[in-house]
Parts: C-alpha cells; structure tokens; sequence
C-alpha cells in the first residue's frame, strides 16, 4: 500500500523434520476418535459440486425414519433389533470415524508416496504436504473437530462458539498440533487437498499492522509517542522508556486472537496475508556509523515468530491457506513507514544497496526453510518475498534481478514442484509489463495492490447515492470494475497467476495517520465523517458496499487490507473504510463473498476474460525450472549497477558469507489460561531447517571494513577504493 506512512534466534530442537512418524489407520473400535460435531454439523460433509472433497452425501447419512417404519410390522421385532443394532454401528462408522478418517489421516496416507498435493501437475519430487497431519503412530491421538454451532475450547483454554455457515469445519489433535485437513468452507478445499489455481479462487484478507506496524492500523500505539512516524521511531522511543518489550508482545499477544481467525473463515474467506518483517528473524545491532557512534537497528528481535508460529496452528485449525509476506528489508525497499523506517531507500539502491540484499537474501532462505518442513507446507501455500519494491526509485532491472535470485535461493531448497508459490510484487510498475517475465519459472504470482486512494485526486464523487443495488455507489463500482478486472485479467493471460494482494474500501485518503503521522488528504469532501462510521447512514452503506463487491469480482483472486483496525486513543475506528471486520459487523461489507461474482456484468462492464487455464510451468508442471540462459543472463546477479551510486559496482560494501545463520524453530506464546489438563504433543517437533544440506553461512561484516551506514548511505560519500 504505497502511500502508507549472529547467533541462533531460538535453541533448535535436535530432531529432523524426517523423523516425524507416518500417519497409520487406527481401529474404529478402539482409536479413541471423537467428534464433537451435532446432526446439523454432519451435513457440512458432503459432497459438493463447487469445493470438491465432501465426505458424507445425504444418501449416505443415517436415517432414523427408516427404522421408524420397520418398527411397525410387529412381527419382525428381532429384525428390526438387529437393523437398530446395524443401523448405530454405521452411523457411529461414518458420523465419528470416517471424517477424521478421510481430513487426518487417509488424505495424507495417500499424499504419502511422494509430490505436492498444492502444486498443480506438479512434477514430483519431495515428501508431500501435510504427511505428518492426523493421527501419530500411537494410535492415541483424540481428534476433535466441529462445525456451524460447535463450541471450540481455544489454545488459551477458552470456549467460544464456532459460526460458520459455509459448510466449514475446524479440526484440532491436541497431541500433534500438525494434524491437517479443516476446511474453511463448502467451496474451498481442506488443507490436506489440493488448491487449483484457475478453477478455485482466493477470497482472502490481510492481517495487517500485527507484526508490522502502521500507524493507521494501531493508531494507539502512535499517539502515545507523538513524535514517531514509523515502527523505528517507536521502538526507538519504547527502549528509551523500558516499555519496548512488554508493549510490544502485548500488541502481538492480543490484536488478532484465535476468534479473529475463527470469524475470517466463518467470513466465506479463505485465505490470509500475513505480513512479517525481517527482524522476525534477526536484527544488526551495528548498521554503520551515525554523527560518529555506531548505530543498531532498534526493532525487538525474534519476539514476533512465537506468535507467527501460534498463528500458523490457528490457520491449520480453521482450514485457511497463508500468503506469508515479508513487509520489511534492511535500509527500506520504498521509504514507507511500513517498511520499518520512512524516507530512504537502500535496499538495491545506492551505496548499500546490494550489501542490504544479500542480507535479505538470507533471510529469505531461513523462512523457507522453516515453512518448507512437511508440518508447514499445508499452511503456508505462498510466500511474498518482497512487499511493494519502489521501481521508480530502484529501477526494473535491478528487482527483476532480485526476483530471479530470490526464486533460485528457494527452489534450491524446495525443488521444483514442491513447496510456496512465490509471489512477486508489481513495483508500481503496472501489471500488465510484467507478461512474459521469467518463462520457465517455478509457479511465480504476481502480486498487484489497487487502491483509488492514493492517486492524489479530490475523489468527492459522491458514494451514497440511494438504496436500488444497481446504481448505489456513485461512479465508484464502475470505475473499480473498469479500472482493474481486464487488467488483472489480462495478466493472467500474460504473466500467470496474479492475485490483488492488497486493495480495501478506501475510495478516498480519509482515515487517521492513513497517509502518515504528519500526512495530509487530498480528499475534496469532509474526512471527519468517514473517520467515523457511527455518523452513516444506509446510503452510505449500501454505497460503500456495492464498491466492495465491484472491487471483489473485477479483482477474482484478492486479500483485503485489512482485517482489523485498532481503535484510536478515544476508542474510534479512524480509519473504518479499511477495516473488514468492522464492516461485516456494521454492513458494508458481504457476508457472503460469492454474491461478488457478476456484479461488473450486471452494471454492464465487461471487459478481459481469462479461461481459468494457466500453462503447465506456470503450476509447477512441465516446464517449471526450465528458465532459459540467456534470461538470466539479462537478469544476472549481482545487477549490472545500481542509482544513487557514486562509485563503479565492484567498489561498493558488501558482506561475507562467513557467519552464524539463525534458525527460526518451532515455539508458540505460554497460554495465558491455565491448559494443565491438555495433552502433550507426542509426535517429534520440527527442528526449523528443511534441507540440511544447506550447510553455508550467512551474511556478516568483513573484519576490518568500515561501512555506510545501512539505512542512511545515500547521504554519505561514495567508497573509493574496495575493502
């Protein structure tokens, strides 16, 4: 969203992911399975024709009025005994044991002899996704799973009620927290089954400004230190005053909670974006020298992964694929406040600029190789390498370089066929010059971000404009269907897979701190009435909706931004045109996602249509991995050159790849309720890093060296001679 303003991390655990135990088939009189499923929850097991991957269709359930009817012909009463007797024996096989059965454990015993079960004509290869999920090899294991109406015990040991109306279900092992196979929702495939691209499609939302933050997002935060324009002011401010580790794993511990992730698959959704920042992994506590003393990077190192790893559990739980996004890159890749720090860009730009990316590189590689792990791969489905690079100030090539760079540093630890797709964002360089890049690749997305918002116009059209859905919402639901669904489609035709990674209702710059701290609106209207969605009318609604699900259909494949947005310092949502959550519950925003589809048509906009077939490579089939020489001779690494640079490339800082590698493990927050009484994970936990044959080190300083410094080198002069 453009305009928004070495030594190990964690004790590995000394097991490989290769000793976790095959899922074996239990005895259905004494597996100890149970459901706490009602009647009406069994119906969600069904087959259906949109999602695929039913269990239970209604001929197939128990019917008591059958037995009923026997019991009248009273000559047969032995019979009819022993039909009742029968009769329970099947409903207690396929109502209890047979859903488990079939989202556990046979869905991954049939994965079990090799291939991805999430790259579609995947060309083999690997261990497959979700092999570790469902029951342990004890044959002890209690899975518990429920649909619309169930009550769910949380991780934290607290109860609520599961609503979900979409034929969701949510599934938990309490002995092995890797057991896959919940489903969002009748249309979406469990966990364990495959996602085809083209013929299912992604309704997904951000939960943005949890572990990155923005001030328009945790608005609170921000106005308790008046002075901070980013999260490196914040946390600045927060360690002067001794609060930075306690704030922050507050913030972390309670902005999203398991409800929230439970209420986004009850949503109709089906996938979340979850932006991260590199100091999940690792900080640099000298980046180079400042008015004569060293400085460090000032972010709370590694607290934020437990939580990651907490939110991973609640996605497998509820059924919903991860888009995992790194938000952040060391010296900022487009001097957002997002980004860590506002103002300059040294990320593949100027004089530490490529220095900042073999940096980065390297933490690329240790978050694959944590969600490269079988325990993972059913969860984490896409990882975003790089949020919203700024082209105009890094340049095409340079992040085409990066790009082809990053997707070898992670097919040499996943192979191809296996593992995330890897999503590429446009750069603001517009979607459709991206067509034909890296033929060949391994299952590649483009990532594109539409918003109205920051086009710098007055946009005071106005919204509400009446209560017939054909005409309410002004001009806006046109111009969503007009500006951006041939387009995107379009690319799909041209690049492949492309998804909306972020776009939102934010038809105008109204919200606080929306365009920074200290940012001004370009609105042509009054931004204090949508601060505040307390003050619209259903108008205004209505209006406000029918832009949502314009934006939905011409868009297909999108996350939302964002889920949630925190309540201002006098208990406000400022910024309630970006905020999902608030608009369900206020009635702006569809209950159900799928009344999106056609709304471009039924205003008379049809533009690009696109088949729903991509090619073979481009979904990890035939082809993929087959990038020809002379494109990576043109997209070679290191780039030929970068801008702000004052001296010849082979001159400019770079690091050595002689030091310790953090690893990220697999750890989740004490519960805060006492769980005393939940039993203990008795399958083998991941040790964090998939390919052990990736033995090299990481990036550090050469000894000796003096360097710019990593976050302010465009100031500074150029190097001279090379170190």
């Amino acid at each position: 969203m453009q305009q928004r303003e070495h030594t190990p991390l964690f004790t590995p655990f000394s097991s490989s992911a290769a000793d976790l135990p095959r899922p074996t088939l239990p005895h259905a009189a004494s597996s100890g399975l149970t459901s706490s499923m009602t009647g009406s929850d069994a119906d969600t097991y069904r087959d259906d024709h949109e999602g695929g991957g039913g269990l239970l269709p209604p001929s197939a359930r128990a019917n008591p009025s059958s037995d009923s009817a026997a019991a009248k012909t009273g000559n047969h009463r032995s019979r009819r005994r022993l039909w009742l007797g029968l009769a329970a024996i099947v409903f207690l096989f396929l109502v209890v044991f047979l859903p488990v059965y079939f989202l556990a454990i046979k869905k991954n015993d049939s994965d079990s002899d090799g291939g991805d079960a999430h790259s579609d004509g995947a060309a083999g290869g690997g261990e497959s996704g979700g092999s570790n999920g469902g029951t342990n090899s004890t044959n002890k294991a209690l899975v518990v799973t429920g649909g619309d109406g169930s009550t769910v015990t949380s991780d934290s040991g607290e109860t609520f009620i599961y609503n979900n109306t979409f034929g969701g279900y949510w599934l938990v092992d309490p002995e092995n927290p890797f057991a896959s196979g919940a489903r969002a929702n009748s249309w979406t495939p469990a966990l364990n089954e495959s996602w085809n691209w083209g013929v299912h499609r992604v309704y997904g939302v951000n939960l943005g400004g949890w572990f990155v933050l923005e001030p328009f997002i945790a608005p609170a935060l921000f106005q308790a230190y008046p002075s901070a324009r980013d999260e490196w002011d914040l946390a600045s401010l927060m360690r002067a005053d001794g609060t930075l580790q306690a704030k922050m794993e507050q913030h972390y511990d309670t902005f999203i909670t398991e409800q929230d992730i439970a209420q986004i698959a009850g949503a109709g959704l089906n996938w979340v974006r979850l932006p991260i920042p590199f100091w999940a992994v690792a900080t640099w506590s000298d980046v180079g020298v400042r008015d004569g003393s060293h400085e460090g990077e000032p972010f709370l190192e590694g607290a934020c992964w437990k939580y990651i790893v907490r939110m991973f559990g609640w996605a497998r739980k509820y059924g919903l694929r991860v888009n995992l996004d790194v938000h952040t890159a060391p010296g900022s890749q487009n001097g957002y406040n997002h980004s860590g720090k506002s103002g300059q860009i040294n990320f593949l730009n100027g004089n530490m600029g490529l220095a900042n990316a073999q940096r980065f590189l390297d933490y690329i590689r240790i978050i694959t190789q944590f969600i490269m792990q079988p325990e993972y791969r059913d969860v984490v489905q896409m990882f975003g390498i790089l949020n919203e690079p700024f082209l105009p100030g890094i340049g095409r090539d340079q992040v085409s370089s990066f790009y082809l760079r990053a997707h070898d540093v992670i097919r040499n630890i996943t192979g191809y066929g296996n593992g995330p797709y890897i999503s590429l964002h446009d750069g603001f360089g517009g979607i459709s010059s991206w067509g034909g890049f890296l033929p060949g690749a391994d299952r590649l997305v483009l990532d594109t971000h539409p918003y109205f918002s920051f086009g710098g116009g007055p946009n005071s059209d106005p919204i509400a404009t009446g209560m017939d859905p054909d005409d309410a919402g002004g001009i806006w639901p046109a111009q969503a269907c007009n500006a951006w669904g041939s387009s995107i489609n379009g690319s799909r035709n041209n690049f492949g897979v492309t998804v909306a990674g972020e776009f939102s209702n934010g038809y105008n710059d109204c919200g606080l701190y929306l365009t920074g701290v200290n940012g001004s609106q370009s609105f042509g209207g009054d931004c204090k009435f949508w601060e505040d969605s307390s003050r619209w009318n259903a108008e205004t609604k209505l209006g406000v909706m029918q832009f949502a699900v314009a934006s939905m259909d011409a868009l297909g494949d999108y996350f939302f931004w964002t889920w949630k947005i925190g309540k201002a310092a006098d208990g406000i949502v400022r910024s309630p045109l970006w905020s999902y959550q608030l608009g369900l519950e206020n009635g702006w925003m569809p209950r159900d996602p799928r009344t999106a589809i056609g709304k471009c048509a039924s205003i008379g906009i049809r533009g690009n249509q696109f088949n729903g077939k991509f090619k073979a490579w481009q979904t990890g089939g035939a082809g993929a991995g087959t990038i020809a020489p002379s494109v990576r001779s043109e997209f070679a690494w290191p780039p030929a050159t970068l801008s702000r640079i004052g001296a010849p490339m082979s001159l400019l800082p770079t690091y050595t790849a002689t030091g310790s590698v953090p690893t990220l493990a697999y750890v989740t927050p004490t519960p805060r309720a006492d769980t005393s009484s939940t039993p203990t994970p008795t399958v083998t936990m991941p040790n964090g890093w998939f390919d052990e044959k990736d033995t090299a080190g990481g990036m550090t300083a050469i000894s000796g060296c003096n360097y710019p410094n990593a976050w302010r080198a465009l100031d500074l002069p150029a190097p001279t001679a090379r170190c």
